[in-house]
């Protein structure tokens, strides 16, 4: 039985965080057309989606064990990924825009955007084995 150990959790978020950032600075120049919003926006996540993303690495870990590298596992990952991402996303847009409409706008694009690129993330990091010990 594989076993995941905490750097791995720390590396897959700073991969998923340079990912998930270049994303959000897309989606938030989209909206706004202000490059400096779409940085503020983009550079707040990085603080607040990188502590996010370790504790739902863990919880997923210690819940699903070996389980975690299965397709529907990695799926349903990504979808509660999403969710608690994307209220983080409209929380930070609408705060730097003073908009909550364009924060649920970039929010909602970036649910769509981010469950294909996750998933993708997932699915490349279950063939890294860096991190894994083999019980």
């Amino acid at each position: 039985m594989p076993k995941d150990k905490r750097y791995r959790s720390f590396l897959k978020g700073i991969s998923w965080r340079i990912v998930g950032t270049l994303d959000t600075i897309v989606i938030s120049y989209f909206y706004t057309s202000d490059p400096l919003s779409a940085l503020k926006i983009g550079m707040t996540e990085v603080l607040t989606k990188i502590v996010l993303y370790y504790v739902h690495e863990r919880i997923y870990f210690k819940t699903f064990g070996e389980k975690v590298a299965q397709r529907k596992i990695s799926l349903l990952k990504g979808m509660t990924w999403r969710v608690i991402g994307s209220i983080d996303t409209i929380l930070i847009a609408w705060i730097y825009t003073g908009s909550p409409l364009t924060g649920l706008k970039i929010g909602a694009t970036e649910f769509l955007t981010k469950v294909i690129l996750y998933y993708i993330h997932e699915r490349v990091w279950n063939r890294i084995k860096i991190g894994t010990i083999e019980e």
